[in-house]
């Protein structure tokens, strides 16, 4: 059986892109879904100085042990300021000084969420203009805006993004 994981790219305890995640993963059939958490890998802010003195944390090399023994990923990204939350910058920066191909080819459903109409799209064409260059293999993309206005009890309510979704979901599925 394929494994699939979902992760959201922020350390919030009620975060909505987690929420997000958690609901495309149940869109995927027959697959078995891990859905992580970025407060379990916890690192030190990335610094070349650190690195050199301490070497690479064991949690940059477990989280990217996870990306590769898995067969896709969903994650669906926060967005502060414009760009990544600074625990998923960390974690990739970290990533990077592992292996430059962290995403490994695997297929990848990107998304993003916020409260707001633009749902996040400018950190998600950031990252779908950089991951490429780290081997990441984006089959599909959401970005679901106004995510208190559509998203209830675990769901997506409106039926035209949720459809728009599910469509994102099957390419992930195929590409599995």
């Amino acid at each position: 059986m394929k494994n699939i994981i979902a992760f959201a790219g922020t350390n919030s305890k009620n975060s909505i892109n987690k929420n997000l995640a958690a609901y495309a993963t149940s869109l995927v059939k027959g697959v078995e879904v891990q859905v992580l958490d970025l407060n379990d890998f916890e690192l030190p802010l990335y610094g070349i100085d650190f690195e050199a003195e301490h070497g690479i944390p064991d949690n940059a090399n477990t989280f990217l042990n996870l990306i590769k023994s898995s067969d896709g990923i969903v994650l669906s990204l926060a967005e502060h300021n414009g760009a990544y939350a600074t625990v998923f910058k960390n974690l990739l920066d970290w990533m990077s000084r592992i292996d430059g191909n962290l995403w490994s080819e695997k297929p990848m459903l990107l998304m993003a969420t916020s409260p707001g109409a633009r749902g996040g799209a400018t950190v998600l064409d950031i990252a779908k203009g950089r991951f490429p260059f780290m081997g990441g293999n984006i089959v599909g993309e959401f970005s679901f805006p106004l995510f208190g206005d559509n998203f209830y009890e675990g769901c997506i309510t409106n039926e035209e993004l949720n459809n728009i979704l599910k469509k994102q979901v099957e390419a992930l599925q195929k590409a599995l």
